[in-house]
């Protein structure tokens, strides 16, 4: 007789479409798992990330290990709003109990995620405000990198996270980013000695409507991996952009994954307060695929 399977659930997050948007898969009472097993069940998947989630601790409470093939995570964005779809879909959590003064929360090694829901999106609050610092990239090296003219590049790209970093690069329209092609000898000169190897190019359609589109590279093994959905990128962007802007609220669609036949979209919101702090949202949607299961082994 066969032993008892570690059942997991694969959802494709940040789409509401099957076969788009970011494939994740999560296991829940994932409390028996020892954390080198979930770093062996994450690469034996090898998908972008894995999560694993324990019981809830508290009312609402869920603590939560996130694993890509190679190394564990302190946050990610689209292991977190699958997550919180997922709990939802399987009753551990009703959405209509859920408020701002009432969320769920999702405890990362990075920090608490505080979890809402509205209609047919989840969405987090960052733990961390956004951070915004020098570029290793300038907009010529910028150019460079991503084999375009050097009147493509708007300008000198940023450094920004929210938890995680990443370089920004703003670039001046769509077609510029659907014809960027890396240069791996200019991602050696001028994006790795930053110890940041994730950029993220964007293209803001008009700097009133919100709609951006972007694409997301990081480097691993000498190889470029492209991203179909990045919450953690599109919470840096708009952390970045929220600082920038005047206005007390700002609110953004990203489209990314439309290079990769894997569309998604990411809903990013950034609010200033009275002390002039910026506090960034990420929400999207989610679309459970199918379940599967792991035999255990000793």
């Amino acid at each position: 007789m066969l032993p008892s399977l570690t059942r997991y659930y694969l959802l494709d997050v940040f789409t509401d479409q099957p076969f788009a948007g970011n494939p994740l898969a999560v296991f829940l009472d994932a409390d028996g798992i020892a954390g080198e097993r979930m770093q062996a069940i994450a690469n034996e998947l090898n998908l972008a990330e894995t999560a694993f989630v324990g019981r809830a601790q508290a009312s609402r409470h869920f603590p939560v290990r996130i694993f890509t093939p190679h190394r564990e995570l302190p946050f990610a964005g689209h292991p977190s709003i699958g997550v919180a779809h997922l709990i939802a879909a399987q009753g551990l959590v009703h959405a209509g109990e859920v408020s701002a003064d009432s969320p769920v929360i999702l405890d990362l090694a990075g920090g608490p995620l505080k979890v809402t829901y509205e209609g047919d999106l989840a969405r987090f609050k960052m733990a961390r405000a956004p951070e915004v610092g020098t570029s290793t990239l300038g907009q010529s090296s910028a150019a460079e990198l991503a084999g375009l003219e050097l009147d493509d590049v708007a300008a000198d790209p940023v450094q920004a996270s929210c938890g995680l970093p990443f370089h920004l690069v703003e670039l001046v329209n769509v077609q510029a980013l659907a014809r960027l092609a890396l240069d791996g000898e200019a991602w050696q000169r001028h994006v790795s000695p930053s110890a940041v190897e994730q950029v993220y190019f964007y293209v803001r359609e008009a700097k009133e409507s919100g709609e951006i589109h972007a694409r997301m590279f990081s480097r691993h093994a000498g190889s470029f991996v492209e991203d179909p959905a990045t919450g953690s990128a599109a919470a840096a962007l708009a952390g970045f952009l929220g600082q920038q802007s005047k206005s007390q609220g700002n609110n953004w669609r990203i489209h990314q994954g439309e290079a990769m036949h894997r569309p998604s979209q990411i809903h990013a919101r950034a609010t200033r307060d009275d002390k002039d702090k910026v506090t960034v949202e990420i929400a999207g949607q989610a679309v459970l695929m199918g379940e599967g299961g792991l035999y255990p082994r000793d």
